[in-house]
């Protein structure tokens, strides 16, 4: 099994526990950065929550799989984000609250196998936010 399929098996593996999983991950970014609840204080109904957690599901299997969509997303979105103020510690917080919670829901299912795949896909994103080099 490839990283794109063990994380998409992974993932699935999380819907099937907890259902959604995104209200989990917000929760835990936001008490870990609770700075950044200020930004959704508009989504009264989690539309915007869930189309940006969703987004990022799928940039993660395009990572993870090498399509050539993902990294340009991501570093767009990046881009986005930093205009309205957020630190890159705080766009990849995004990705570390994602990983807790399936961590979490995974339990022992969290294997070997799907932490590696998890950090090559978080080093292709960490490589999309950094400043091209001139």
């Amino acid at each position: 099994m490839n990283d794109a399929e063990g994380l998409e098996h992974m993932l699935e593996l999380v819907v099937e526990r907890i259902g959604d999983p995104a209200p989990r991950v917000y929760e835990h970014l936001f008490a870990n950065a609770p700075e950044l609840r200020e930004m959704f204080v508009m989504d009264t109904h989690g539309s915007a929550r869930g189309e940006m957690f969703h987004r990022a599901v799928e940039a993660l299997l395009d990572l993870a799989a090498d399509q050539p969509y993902a990294p340009c997303l991501i570093a767009a979105e990046w881009s986005n984000h930093h205009l309205n103020g957020v630190t890159q510690a705080q766009f990849v917080a995004f990705f570390d609250a994602m990983a807790a919670v399936f961590r979490e829901a995974l339990g022992p299912a969290w294997s070997p196998a799907v932490q590696a795949a998890w950090a090559a896909t978080m080093g292709k994103v960490q490589s999309s936010t950094e400043p091209a080099a001139a």
